[in-house]
């Protein structure tokens, strides 16, 4: 069994590359993650299902999953099973993985495929369609397809952040919406993300385009080129090199992060966060997890999903994995009630529209932003 270990900091493996991968990166990948699939009796797909459950049952995800260690524990205990966990790389390799790997797929269950590859995972037959008895009206509402390939298991809203003291301190005030940004008194000012290497940066040009259309979105973006914006290859760079905000080490007041990242900054005993989330900026991004087709534990697979919708996974979501949980009944933290609300109507883009059209905005967002 493999776990995260816990790190207090705004949301950290979205630094994820979530873009288009080369055929080298991936084949080396594969080859690598090939050796420990196959072949070395270490429990993993290649234990059969022996249709009562129990066994080892393999999770494949990204490489910033985390739960505490005694609610693992305490699955493996009541299930029988033994949970193992593979990461092929960052959260935009795991779907390229498993289309390679299909044949001979590298666990039992997903964990991890998020909003803007949803509809790849499905149309490439990577899974096997399974309705879980946990899956209340929350997680239904989050559906990608009507057949179930994919349960809603938590929410990561994408969001721009501002530091306030540094607006405070300068006497300028604070930006609330995407057209501020284009306004020279914010010239210089924003750190973003590319959306050909990084999640959040996929994620915010996909706020862009559901929020100024087709007709709006490459203007914008060639306003903002004009106004100074950054862009960095990930989001710790972004957040952590080039933010302004008290855990950072630069002098750019606006950058890309999580509608979950202030309530990190807040200083013990303090009742107002340094910094916050501009929630008109905010693109919604779900995580999804699925029963892998060929699993070799089937029954596994579909008790690690039903476990991760229970309450006791739902609510050790948010300070292991710094999102939201599918289901908006479980009480939250209370720095994040004060600190992180989310989004009275965050942008959205259907699954299908993202599939189609991402390579061609990306390409066309790289000639307007960086060319």
């Amino acid at each position: 069994m493999t776990t995260s270990t816990h790190r207090r900091r705004p949301r950290p493996g979205h630094a994820r590359t979530s873009a288009r991968l080369t055929a080298l990166t991936a084949a080396s990948a594969l080859a690598l993650t090939a050796c420990s699939a196959i072949g070395e009796g270490d429990g993993g797909t290649d234990q059969a299902d022996d249709g009562e459950g129990g066994g080892t049952v393999v999770l494949v995800t990204h490489d910033s999953f985390a739960l505490s260690e005694d609610v693992i524990a305490a699955f493996e205990e009541r299930t029988g099973l033994t949970l193992e966990t593979r990461a092929p790389g960052d959260g935009g390799a795991l779907v390229n993985q498993l289309i390679l790997t299909k044949d001979a797929p590298l666990g039992d269950v997903v964990y991890g495929i998020d909003t803007t590859f949803a509809s790849r995972a499905i149309n490439e037959g990577v899974l096997e369609p399974y309705t879980s008895p946990e899956a209340g009206e929350d997680v239904q509402e989050l559906a990608v397809d009507d057949e179930d390939h994919l349960t809603a298991i938590d929410v990561g809203d994408v969001c721009l952040n501002i530091d306030r003291e540094w607006f405070a301190e300068q006497g300028v005030p604070e930006p609330t919406s995407l057209q501020d940004l284009t306004d020279p008194a914010y010239r210089d000012l924003l750190v973003v993300t590319n959306p050909a290497t990084s999640s959040p940066g996929l994620a915010f040009l996909l706020a862009t385009i559901a929020e100024l259309g087709e007709d709006g979105w490459v203007d914008y973006w060639a306003a903002l080129r004009e106004n100074g914006v950054k862009v960095a290859g990930g989001w710790s760079d972004a957040y952590y090199v080039d933010f302004s905000g008290p855990s950072s080490e630069g002098d750019r007041p606006i950058a890309l992060s999580y509608a979950s990242s202030p309530p990190y900054e807040v200083p013990e005993g303090a009742d107002e966060a340094p910094t916050a989330a501009m929630l008109d900026t905010c693109f919604r991004q779900v995580e999804y997890a699925g029963v892998l087709a060929g699993a070799a534990n089937p029954e596994g697979a579909r008790q690690v999903i039903d476990w991760l919708l229970s309450p006791e996974v739902q609510a050790d979501i948010p300070e292991n994995m710094y999102v939201y949980p599918a289901d908006s009944t479980v009480e939250l933290p209370e720095s994040w009630e004060l600190f992180a609300p989310l989004p009275p109507e965050p942008l959205t883009l259907d699954p299908g529209v993202i599939a189609e059209n991402r390579d061609a905005w990306i390409d066309t967002w790289t000639a307007t932003v960086l060319d």
